[in-house]
């Protein structure tokens, strides 16, 4: 199976800002003080077409849609949390942690999806799994190593071990558990979401293995990446906090691969690490400061990847 498409599926905010629900545990959001909501709001729009413009310009496809006003949904520029797309034609939609983010699935975008010609075989739909208070927030809480059918996944508040179970053996997936941290007031506290520590790519595995306090479930987690084939890429606490974590790849141009990051995190990324990325595909990224502050996710949060095949018939 192709780890990376060509396709992501973009949300054009209307009304961005500080999501107050979804601070309690997400300790990457910063209130931005004396900054209106109308600037936070003209701020992360202008990120987000620049964004959208550079990953056009290296050959990506990007579907983008407007988000509405109504519903209030200061999130919906990170899709890829209740919303994930398969090759096999599944699509699976996710159970949300805060009760704003649940208004985030659209029926209408997956009726967007295949009037523009991709194809819906199956939707799998865990929502429902809310009335219980069980969380799982798609490729936010699950980083997939699709090549060698590896999901990993971070517990916690937002990443239920049962249900991720579920999803492995719907989507035919090897599960992998464990919990991440970070340093909060010299406290140490769960990671929200697994896609801020960890990121795969075709050759590596970008990872900060400082935050599997665990030794048996950080020995787990490197033998399933070297059993994988990939090698890893360590990043410190520091780097997660400026998003090195948060990084995607995707087929640009002549179907070659792009590492996707914002500038925060390319910014804080050492040499050496930079050459080993470049070594496998071009480095692409994009000032995303006032999203991240916000929103307290970056570039990866904000793409969900398509991989539904195209009916021929349609453009």
């Amino acid at each position: 199976m192709k780890q990376l498409t060509n396709t992501i599926l973009m949300i054009r905010p209307v009304s961005f800002r500080m999501n107050e629900q979804t601070a309690v545990n997400n300790y990457y959001q910063h209130s931005l003080k004396g900054v209106s909501a109308e600037e936070i709001q003209l701020k992360a729009l202008t990120e987000f077409d620049n964004f959208v413009s550079k990953l056009r310009k290296a050959g990506v496809e990007v579907v983008v849609i407007e988000d509405t006003l109504v519903p209030s949904t200061p999130d919906s520029i990170f899709p890829n949390n209740w919303s994930s797309f398969h090759r096999n034609g599944k699509v699976g939609l996710y159970p949300m942690f805060a009760e704003n983010r649940r208004l985030e699935r659209r029926e209408d975008i997956l009726d967007k999806l295949e009037e523009k010609g991709f194809i819906i075989n199956d939707i799998i739909d865990y929502s429902s799994a809310e009335k219980e208070d069980i969380f799982l927030e798609g490729t936010g809480s699950i980083v997939l190593d699709r090549e060698a059918g590896v999901a990993y996944c971070a517990l916690s508040a937002r990443a239920n071990e049962d249900l991720f179970i579920e999803f492995c053996e719907d989507f035919e997936y090897t599960p992998v558990v464990f919990h991440a941290y970070q340093t909060v007031n010299g406290k140490r506290e769960l990671i929200y979401h697994t896609n801020v520590m960890m990121a795969i790519t075709q050759e590596n595995v970008v990872v900060c293995l400082d935050a599997i306090d665990d030794k048996k479930e950080r020995r787990n987690f490197i033998n399933h990446v070297l059993m994988s084939g990939k090698q890893i890429v360590k990043i410190t606490e520091e780097q997660v906090e400026n998003f090195a974590g948060n990084m995607l790849q995707v087929l640009g141009h002549d179907d070659k691969p792009v590492t996707v990051m914002s500038q925060a995190a390319f910014d804080c990324l050492t040499d050496a690490q930079r050459d080993i990325l470049s070594k496998e595909a071009s480095l692409l990224s994009s000032d995303l400061s006032t999203i991240e502050a916000c929103g307290g996710g970056s570039a990866r949060c904000m793409m969900a990847e398509v991989f539904l095949n195209v009916n021929d018939s349609k453009s």
